[in-house]
């Protein structure tokens, strides 16, 4: 991972830390799923990440562009 990529994904790793809700909740399959979407440089990336109701776990699952991410996230 270059250094622009590694610095916008710890920003957006940042975040969600702050605010766990900060990310669109999936339906039907991935209905445990949030997805937090940012930008580096003119490419939209998705993070995929499910969180316990404490807010205390964040676990990371998946990180991509928009294609294929969700076919890829149900495997």
């Amino acid at each position: 991972m270059h250094r622009n990529q590694k610095q916008a994904l710890d920003d957006a790793v940042r975040a969600i830390v702050q605010n766990p809700e900060i990310g669109e909740l999936k339906k039907g399959d991935l209905a445990t799923l949030r997805v937090f979407k940012y930008k580096l440089a003119t490419t939209q990336y998705l993070l995929g990440y499910s969180y316990d109701d404490k807010g205390e776990v964040i676990a990371l699952v998946a990180i991509g562009t928009h294609e294929n991410f969700y076919r890829d996230v149900k495997r």
